[in-house]
């Protein structure tokens, strides 16, 4: 069974200026409709104001919530901060938590947004406002929720600010497998960054993640993992330098889980980067995708 959390603000208006469009949020929604596989939609509420300025500057959050960006900023996140946005950012946050909370409860959740593995404290980057994998992070060990909490990002992109707004946190572990050439231009420094060469295809790639994955688990020992779960490491993806097929990220998705599943931890999956000019492609990847680790959760019967 696929717990996801979906809003209909997910989906803003395309902003007057930018080439980032927010269609695939609705077409990763309708591919899950139209596949066999069985799920229930959540709703997520905004995530309140204290939450997201425990992370961010909260000068920055009133930029934001006021739809009064600075241009500048707004050119370093790719696109105008409107009200439509300002809303959908609240959302997103809130989906990410409440993806996590439904893990608890049943093993693994998705969040059919989210991911905004760039966002800093002070500013938006890359596609991203908030950073709601920081944000949910923060709330889940501040409420008690969690003890220790492992982030994986799979996105092909490095997950820069989610590195920079939880480091020197004893509680969170942040690992990082991304293309070395991509944006970012300046990488931050993750608790484990594996930066890849151009075109590593799909068993080079999993080999390095198992790698990873048996070595941070049993020595950090995290009750909670959260993961974005980008699909942009695709060979197709118009914005990635990695080479991995639909099959290759179907088992990459799986490991995660199962490797998760076997020592008993929840895991909640943010949805991530995905590119290119055929939206509906775009969106089934992110739907495979999250059908797959629901239906790897699904073998292995509750973690909780």
């Amino acid at each position: 069974m696929l717990h996801i959390v979906h809003h209909s603000d997910y989906v803003a208006p395309r902003p007057k200026n930018g080439s980032f469009v927010f269609d695939k949020y609705q077409l990763v929604m309708d591919a899950i409709r139209d596949h066999p596989s069985e799920h229930v939609a959540h709703e997520p509420a905004p995530m309140p104001r204290q939450w997201i300025e425990a992370v961010h500057d909260p000068a920055y959050v009133e930029q934001v919530l006021s739809a009064a960006v600075p241009r500048d900023k707004e050119r370093r996140i790719g696109f105008p901060v409107s009200a439509e946005i300002a809303s959908r950012v609240q959302y997103t946050s809130g989906g990410t938590w409440l993806a996590a909370q439904l893990a608890l409860q049943h093993g693994y959740a998705a969040n059919s947004a989210g991911g905004s593995h760039h966002a800093l404290a002070d500013t938006g980057a890359g596609y991203c406002v908030f950073n709601d994998l920081a944000i949910t992070a923060n709330r889940l060990l501040m409420e008690g929720d969690a003890r220790k909490i492992l982030i994986v990002d799979l996105d092909v992109h490095q997950g820069d600010g989610t590195a920079m707004l939880l480091a020197g946190r004893t509680n969170v572990f942040t690992l990082s497998i991304h293309s070395e050439r991509n944006f970012p231009a300046r990488k931050a420094r993750s608790s484990c960054d594996i930066a890849l060469p151009d075109a590593v295809g799909d068993d080079d790639y999993l080999s390095t993640l198992d790698t990873a994955l048996k070595e941070i688990l049993p020595s950090f020992q995290p009750d909670m993992l959260l993961y974005q779960a980008g699909v942009d490491p695709h060979a197709d993806d118009r914005l990635g330098r990695l080479a991995l097929s639909d099959a290759g990220l179907e088992r990459r998705d799986r490991m995660v889980i199962r490797q998760a599943r076997d020592r008993g931890i929840a895991v909640a999956s943010a949805l991530g980067g995905g590119y290119g000019l055929d939206h509906r492609a775009v969106a089934l990847r992110h739907a495979r995708s999250m059908i797959a680790m629901a239906n790897e959760a699904d073998r292995g019967g509750a973690i909780r």
